[in-house]
């Protein structure tokens, strides 16, 4: 039981100690969290940056749903001089593993955000958030088609030596967006982000959501998630971060057994900060008790199983 495990990951050029991230627009920038909670994550995405600075949308912003949480945050952000002037070097200074999530208007955006960040001090890498659905021009659009995915990855490919990983939309076309992402130089993926949705406040007779629309987070969206990176890691080589519904450990070993190197907490940070502690202490010890003793003998270790092994599905 006492078995020597390696937790650390290695996701297209960003090391980190242990393969649970916070997923973008979920952990700010870090300072509502104790710093122990911080000291737990192997890497934090910081919420949406753009090149100006962002209102966000009107009110209400969050729902709760049965299985999730509806948002419609709408990419509010100081903009991406205000990030690397005073919130990036805060993280930094706390030995976080910083990746910045960027979100443009336009290609000519993406490529300006990714020049600025280019060799910013404490910075490990870019998020392409390409599908963001709570916003009109947030990218969502770049997202479904792959050829103005691949403007968008030239743009910033050309434009930063970081590493860079694409955030993508769920779809029937994420296989080949994920193919024309590592085709312009992505170093790895992250799947997906949150589903488009909405709800209706039934007293109030009108949408709940004061931009009608949002996207859908939490264990409602897990498995269509886990298929999304199934997919993905059959039509890619490059490292894949799962997202999506995930609460424990165990389904962050299902990303993984899927085929993700690593995988991001969201929701779940809201209801209990301790969640990304949980999931690596989780993770060590089914590493531990499967006698393996490296993130990397989990990984895409359910690829060619005819099924689910009888006996051995979860409760409930």
């Amino acid at each position: 039981m006492d078995r020597d495990v390696w937790l650390g990951v290695n996701v297209g050029g960003i090391a980190m100690k242990n393969p649970v991230m916070a997923a973008s627009g979920t952990f700010g920038y870090g300072m509502d969290y104790p710093g122990d909670v911080l000291d737990s994550l192997g890497a934090v995405v910081v919420k949406g940056t753009t090149l100006k600075p962002r209102r966000g949308n009107p009110p209400p912003r969050i729902w709760e749903t049965p299985a999730g949480l509806l948002n419609s945050i709408g990419l509010q952000n100081p903009g991406v001089d205000v990030f690397l002037e005073e919130h990036l070097p805060c993280l930094a200074s706390k030995g976080a593993v910083v990746i910045c999530n960027i979100v443009g208007d336009t290609e000519e955006d993406y490529g300006e955000i990714a020049a600025r960040l280019d060799g910013a001090p404490g910075l490990a890498g870019i998020e392409v958030n390409v599908s963001c659905p709570n916003v009109r021009n947030g990218g969502l659009l770049f997202g479904q088609d792959p050829r103005a995915l691949a403007k968008v990855m030239q743009r910033v490919r050309a434009r930063t030596r970081l590493p860079v990983l694409v955030k993508l939309p769920p779809g029937d076309n994420i296989a080949l967006s994920a193919r024309v992402a590592q085709e312009e130089g992505a170093d790895g993926l992250s799947v997906i982000n949150s589903v488009p949705a909405m709800a209706i406040d039934v007293r109030e007779k009108r949408p709940a959501l004061g931009a009608v629309m949002g996207g859908l987070t939490g264990p409602a969206i897990k498995p269509i998630a886990l298929r999304m990176v199934w997919i993905c890691a059959d039509a890619v080589s490059i490292p894949i971060v799962g997202m999506g519904g995930i609460l424990g450990w165990e389904d962050a070993v299902e990303f993984m057994l899927a085929g993700a190197t690593a995988v991001a907490v969201g929701s779940a940070l809201f209801r209990d900060p301790e969640t990304p502690r949980k999931v690596v202490t989780g993770i060590r010890d089914y590493l531990q008790e499967e006698r393996m003793d490296s993130i990397e003998k989990v990984v895409g270790r359910a690829k060619g199983s005819p099924g689910p092994c009888a006996g051995r599905r979860r409760a409930g």
